[in-house]
């Protein structure tokens, strides 16, 4: 993205008058100082086994801890499509699922992430990785990873403490899992598809920061008009619809 041809990718961005830059990263500078520098420099000589998910896929997993460690922001994936603005959240981590019976949070997610710089359970994601590494079982370094520490946070922590890290419910930004993503890309055949997607989208817009596409399930899918990602995009997409700039002027 940093080189000519990744430019003419952000023009469109630019020529709105958005501030966005393509930077390749460097993973030395970022992980210097973290538990993951020595880890990095063992992937770098050979030490350590690359396993057979692409490496870059698990590097992504540690570049956006590393990123938000030391800078902080928000980290998002690119297929997480932004419904309202965050700038209430501060050190919060979505759940993708919840027990039914207890409602305690199962299984948490890295698509999306918002840290203060430096927080501590981010260097504990960052150790976790380093040490536990496996780079031949799909999520470990991802989402089971921050699901993992956060147990474990969670389950030393005092209660009082508890404000440093904020888990939002699966609404925030996984309304729909993976495996029924499909049916928000298609439009209604009916009444009863109508009613269906009109409250479909309400709900979505009344409890949802943004909406994680699964884009591992969703890139084939054509989005029909009047679907519900159809509907969400025509309010929230910026080169949909240009009076969304007027909330950024």
């Amino acid at each position: 993205m940093d080189s000519d041809g990744g430019g003419d990718r952000l023009m469109p961005f630019l020529d709105r008058g958005l501030r966005v830059a393509a930077a390749s990263p460097d993973m030395a500078y970022l992980l210097n100082g973290t538990p993951a520098e020595a880890w990095l420099g063992a992937v770098q000589r050979g030490d350590v086994s690359p396993g057979s998910i692409p490496l870059g896929q698990n590097l992504s997993n540690l570049l956006r801890l590393a990123l938000l460690y030391k800078y902080g922001g928000v980290y998002l994936d690119a297929d997480v499509v932004v419904l309202r603005p965050f700038s209430d959240l501060r050190n919060a981590i979505g759940a993708q699922a919840v027990d039914a019976a207890t409602g305690d949070w199962m299984r948490l997610n890295n698509a999306v992430m918002v840290f203060d710089r430096g927080h501590p359970l981010l260097r504990e994601f960052i150790a976790e990785f380093a040490a536990k590494f496996d780079g031949s079982k799909w999520g470990h370094n991802g989402p089971y990873l921050v699901s993992r520490v956060a147990a474990k946070w969670r389950r030393r922590r005092r209660p009082e403490a508890e404000a440093d890290l904020t888990v939002l419910p699966p609404p925030a930004f996984y309304p729909v899992d993976w495996n029924k993503i499909g049916g928000l890309f298609v439009a209604p055949k009916d009444r009863k598809d109508e009613r269906w997607v009109k409250a479909k989208v309400e709900s979505i817009k009344g409890e949802s920061f943004g909406i994680h596409l699964w884009n591992r399930e969703s890139r084939s899918l054509e989005m029909e008009e009047g679907s519900v990602i159809g509907r969400l995009l025509s309010d929230s997409c910026l080169f949909c619809n240009s009076s969304m700039f007027a909330k950024y002027e």
